[in-house]
């Protein structure tokens, strides 16, 4: 197991998506662990976990084209990403001298006035389930994500957009749907990893 995950973590510091994913899916627990205990109760009454690791997920595989890796630890950059996702919740969701409680934002979009985050996949998701698809496909990559998005079952477009675009937790998710909590969650991770998988092979 330790083989493998040097093996990984040395393909993930040279850029490689697939290694990526497959190395952040054997670390898990440990980053789960991480992410809760950061947390707090009263963060974790708004953000559930699970959804932390999963945009942690999307932004680490979207920032290898970004980001030097050569001489970091994988685990402690996905730390680290996990953290920011974590102070920006707790803006969106504490900070009342800056928006109201009726103004509350999802966790999803990252943050519109955070320019590291813009053109996320998360953020081209919201794109382009709210606007209409010719504007939207003038980029090559959004167009390609919209293609996938397409291709995806009607239910799996359902739960994303009901993420991402309303906002809404995976357990209010499970109830309009009629699905598991858990059922939801494997349904996010399996669209967000083939979305990623698409937007890397570029």
């Amino acid at each position: 197991m330790n083989d493998r995950r040097e093996e990984l973590a040395e393909r993930f510091k040279a850029g490689e998506s697939d290694a990526a994913a497959e190395y952040i899916e054997l670390v898990r627990y440990q980053l789960m662990a991480f992410i809760e205990k950061q947390l707090g109760a009263k963060l974790r009454k708004k953000v559930e976990p699970e959804d932390i690791f999963q945009e942690v997920s999307v932004d680490a595989v979207r920032s290898l084209e970004s980001v030097d890796l050569a001489t970091r630890d994988p685990f402690s950059w996905l730390c680290q990403l996990a953290e920011r996702r974590i102070i920006d919740a707790h803006r969106h969701f504490f900070d009342a001298q800056k928006r109201d409680a009726d103004r509350e934002v999802g966790l999803g979009q990252g943050g519109r006035g955070d320019n590291s985050q813009a053109g996320g996949l998360i953020n081209m998701l919201i794109a382009s389930m709210t606007t209409p698809s010719k504007a939207f496909s003038r980029n090559i990559r959004e167009a390609r994500l919209v293609a996938a998005l397409e291709e995806l079952p009607v239910d799996q477009r359902e739960v994303l957009r009901l993420r991402y675009v309303d906002n809404l937790p995976s357990k209010q998710i499970a109830e309009q749907v009629g699905k598991s909590d858990a059922a939801v969650r494997v349904m996010l991770t399996r669209s967000l990893k083939k979305l990623q998988t698409i937007l890397g092979a570029e």
